[in-house]
């Protein structure tokens, strides 16, 4: 059965009940098809709910037979050069959070597929022009309440900016496609008073700052 465990003595039997762990595996499937924009947001959440829903193997084999199956290698480098395969031994910082403080995720990291920023009379900022990424990609839930959070993109990713600004900003305008085969960036959630800016900027600036600090 695509992209699902063979039951044993039974293989591809759709009435099979599925269990907890196929519900898992095939929700898993979804995530990095969103991640690889493969799916829309929108998609993702109607085929979760479906996920989670199934009782049998015929209700999960639609969900994923225009997929490819999970487990697919992390993004090779480009022809120009760009390696944004995980580095062994780089952090990897799952939250931001500045209230009444700030935060600053910079330099090389290998970016979560999951990235939460929170701030308050704060500020935060994210430079993804280094980072390296596992899984094709992430999405940063941003919330900025009378506080503000920076998003610094290099121009070959692909960028979604979704958020919404309320007596604040949600800047949109970074929003478009980048070179075939690179990650994709999400960024979005929600601002009071504040703003969410999200910028895009070359490679070039963040190695040019880091051989003057290492100089």
């Amino acid at each position: 059965m695509t992209n699902l465990p063979e039951p044993a003595g039974t293989p591809g039997t759709p009435e099979m009940r599925a269990s907890d762990a196929d519900r898992d595996r095939v929700a898993q499937i979804l995530r990095d098809a969103a991640g690889d924009g493969r799916l829309t947001l929108a998609e993702l959440d109607e085929r979760l709910d479906a996920v989670y829903a199934a009782k049998t193997y015929s209700e999960l084999r639609p969900l994923t037979l225009d997929l490819p199956p999970a487990g697919g290698a992390a993004p090779a480098p480009l022809a120009g050069g760009v390696d944004y395969r995980p580095l062994d031994g780089a952090p990897t910082w799952k939250t931001g959070i500045g209230i009444m403080s700030g935060f600053r995720r910079s330099g090389v990291w290998n970016a979560p597929r999951r990235f939460s920023a929170f701030t308050w009379w704060g500020g935060g900022k994210i430079d993804l022009r280094e980072a390296r990424f596992a899984e094709g990609g992430m999405t940063i839930h941003a919330w900025a309440i009378m506080g503000g959070v920076e998003v610094i993109v290099p121009d070959d990713l692909t960028v979604h900016v979704r958020g919404l600004g309320v007596m604040g900003g949600f800047d949109q305008r970074a929003s478009g496609p980048g070179d075939p085969g690179a990650p994709k960036v999400v960024v979005k959630r929600f601002a009071f008073w504040g703003g969410v800016n999200v910028k895009r900027r070359g490679r070039g600036g963040a190695k040019k700052r880091r051989k003057e600090l290492d100089g």
